[in-house]
Formats: structure tokens, C-alpha cells, sequence
């Protein structure tokens, strides 16, 4: 088990809160099986102690594992190594996890596992918000998080890119669901037969997830094929262009049967409300 506070300047670290940064690369043990050979992980973590046991648990599974001790490392090194999973402490120097977390996850939909101090339940809640895959709170066993890091994978599949899909084209004939009608040509949301106001943002949110009823979409896929026709819209303020759509088109908003929030991923449109 880590200890819960062990806290030590990471290398390279100068008096004075100027840093240098430092970049470790572990190389892949041979003697793993071949199913995580070519995996690549991502350790970010301020704390020395922390990265080098992950690194050795990790690189003893087989696992490549590269390493970064702050916020700005993380996402330099996700641009040039393009790991398959990225174990994030959120708490760093330099650059916040979160700060790092929605920087990275602007452009890739790698899955992300926190790292989190025990008891702040509010870093969780946000970090899942924002979709990370899962959270992991300190102090942890380094088994632990390597059995987190093989079921994320698994559960991301074994795709090796992170590229994402084309968005989807919008419907070009009015299609209901329940009592939710959406008319793309026309520009038009009924329910209940009545036609429902809803502003650009709401209505193209609303487009995309009709093109694939029970489909969840991540957050970030969402954002992006809603910024491809030039709307105003930013991370931070998708929660509230969802909560007010749900307020026009929902019976009870708090408790949602169209649009339903898949909690560490994203959103969908039930197939069934």
C-alpha cells in the first residue's frame, strides 16, 4: 500500500517554483504475455515514489509505461506517444489534472483513470463528469491499479487509435421516439405533438444523439460534432445546454427518460423512454 503523504520535490525540481521538466521512459518488459505487449501507459504523478512503484508493477505485467510529473508533461507526452491508457493524478504542479484532463481529452478519448486523495468526492464527481473511465483514491495498492488499468482496457476494446468516427449524418426524414419528434430538415422539435423552442445548441445536441438512439456518446464527441457548425459551445458549459434542454423536453428534468447521462462516459437518447 502507498503511503498517503509522501510528498518529496520530483526530480529536477528547483528552489524557487521554477521546474525542469524531466521525461522518463521505462522500457517494455519481455517476459509478460502478449496481450498488453504493446500497450502503452501514461503515469502522471508529482510524486516520485508513486510513479516509479506503478512503473515497475505496470512494466512487470508487460506494459511500455511512460512517465510525467506534471500537468504540462501529460499533455506534451499524449500528443508525441499516443498511449493506450493514461493513469492522471489530479493535484500537480505546473498544470492541474483537471486543466491537463480537459486539454487531453479535447482531442482524444484515451482512457483516463484518476488518481484522487481520499474523502475529495467532489474531484471525483467532476472528473467522471468530464468522462474519465475511473478513479482510483490514494492511498492504493499498485495491484489495484493494475487490475483498474487491464479492465479499462478491456473495456475500451482493442482498438489502438483514439481517432475519432466521422459524425454521423442527420436524420433527413422526421423520426420519433415516444412522444419526441425531431424534424432535421425543417429545423423543428415536437413533443407531444406541440413544437418545442429550442436554442441552435440544444437542437444540433439533441440532431446528434437521435442519429443513433441508445448509443452513448462521450462527451467529447458531443462537443465536437456540436463545434463543427460553428456554435458557441465549451466543456464547461455542455452540462448546462443539456440540463436546459432537458428542461423543455422532460417531464420531470431530474429525472430524465429521453436524454440519460451514462455516468463516466457521457450521454445517449434512450431507445425506450
Amino acid at each position: 500500500m502507498l503511503p498517503r503523504h509522501s510528498k518529496t520535490r520530483a526530480p529536477g525540481r528547483r528552489r524557487g517554483g521554477r521546474t525542469a521538466r524531466r521525461v522518463k521512459v521505462t522500457r517494455m518488459s519481455s517476459e509478460s504475455g502478449t496481450d498488453q505487449r504493446r500497450r502503452k501507459i501514461l503515469v502522471v504523478d508529482d510524486e516520485p515514489q508513486i510513479v516509479e512503484v506503478l512503473e515497475k508493477y505496470l512494466t512487470d505485467e508487460g506494459f511500455a509505461v511512460r512517465s510525467a510529473f506534471d500537468g504540462a508533461q501529460a499533455v506534451e507526452l499524449q500528443k508525441s506517444e499516443l498511449p493506450d491508457l493514461i493513469v492522471l493524478d489530479l493535484k500537480m504542479p505546473v498544470m492541474h489534472g483537471f486543466d491537463a484532463f480537459r486539454e487531453i481529452r479535447s482531442r482524444s478519448d484515451v482512457p483516463i483513470i484518476m488518481l484522487t486523495s481520499r474523502g475529495e468526492e467532489v474531484d471525483r464527481v467532476v472528473g467522471l463528469e468530464l468522462g474519465a473511465d475511473d478513479y482510483i483514491a490514494k492511498p492504493f495498492s499498485p495491484r489495484e491499479v493494475v487490475a483498474r488499468v487491464k479492465t479499462v482496457l478491456r473495456r475500451a476494446g482493442d482498438a489502438s487509435s483514439h481517432a475519432r468516427p466521422a459524425a454521423p449524418a442527420a436524420p433527413q426524414s422526421p423520426i420519433k421516439i415516444g412522444d419526441l419528434e425531431i424534424d432535421s430538415p425543417e429545423h423543428e422539435v415536437r413533443l407531444h405533438g406541440q413544437p418545442v423552442h429550442l436554442t441552435p445548441t440544444e437542437f444540433k445536441i439533441l440532431e446528434v444523439l437521435f442519429t443513433s438512439p441508445g448509443r452513448t456518446f462521450t462527451r467529447t464527441q458531443l462537443l465536437d460534432q456540436v463545434k463543427g457548425d460553428d456554435l458557441e459551445i465549451f466543456d464547461r458549459t455542455l452540462d448546462r445546454h443539456i440540463a436546459n434542454l432537458r428542461h423543455k423536453i422532460e417531464e420531470d428534468p431530474t429525472k430524465p427518460h429521453y436524454v440519460v447521462t451514462v455516468f463516466g462516459v457521457g450521454y445517449k437518447l434512450s431507445k425506450n423512454p
